[in-house]
């Protein structure tokens, strides 16, 4: 059986910010337009020279994001909110071309919106981050990586998602290109609120899905 490996998180944690986020009208003022779609790996130019093999200890680059993305009805509409951190790092070992460890984490203080109240409610109603500061993937099963070159392809990737205290296993799809600089890796985990005991809020003018995802974006470098 494979030993445990941390692959990379983000916000899960974060789903549930859209959910404890939302503590009042003041709160949702600049809530009425959709959050922008999240960053995806892109296919390179052919002219670009990529790096070398892929068999390694990768780093998270500084320009790694991580965060959630979840729709909420505002007033009878529906609106999509989203939270962002750069603040995303740690370690992925490739070894014979497959997935054999990593280390990542996400500094859950650091999610941000639109909105700085959401953004206090949810550092300290909803993800109590005095006690549960960072986030958590951790890989439980090795990972097959096909041949990596300038086209994305797609890598199924089976773990567990550690918010909040509480730890749930999660499957996702990753999104990988091989780049000038080294690897570029992107997806989302889709998370119910319920299944880390956060029940989303219905308060009248505005109501949370029960469901949302966790998105991600990393530049790994050797």
């Amino acid at each position: 059986m494979p030993s445990r490996r941390t692959w990379w998180i983000t916000g899960g944690a974060v789903a549930v910010v859209a959910a404890g986020a939302l503590g009042g009208p003041l709160i949702y003022a600049a809530l009425a337009e959709d959050a922008p779609p999240a960053e995806t790996v892109q296919a390179q130019p052919q002219e670009v020279e990529l790096a070398a093999d892929t068999d390694g200890t990768w780093t998270i680059a500084p320009d790694s994001t991580a965060g959630y993305r979840v729709d909420e009805v505002l007033n009878g509409a529906d609106v999509t909110v989203a939270g962002t951190t750069d603040q995303v790092t740690g370690t992925v070992v490739v070894s014979g071309g497959d997935l054999a460890d990593a280390d990542v984490a996400v500094d859950v203080a650091s999610i941000s919106t639109d909105s700085g109240r959401r953004d206090s409610y949810f550092r300290d109603n909803v993800m109590d981050v005095a006690g549960n500061p960072t986030a958590v993937f951790s890989v439980t099963e090795v990972a097959d990586l096909p041949e990596l070159s300038g086209t994305p392809v797609t890598v199924p990737v089976t773990g567990e998602l550690t918010l909040a205290g509480t730890t749930q296993p999660v499957t996702t799809e990753l999104s990988v290109v091989r780049t000038a600089d080294g690897v570029d890796v992107s997806g989302a985990v889709p998370v119910s609120f319920a299944d880390y005991g956060i029940e989303p809020p219905d308060l009248g003018f505005v109501s949370v899905e029960d469901s949302g995802s966790v998105e991600f974006f990393l530049r790994l470098t050797m």
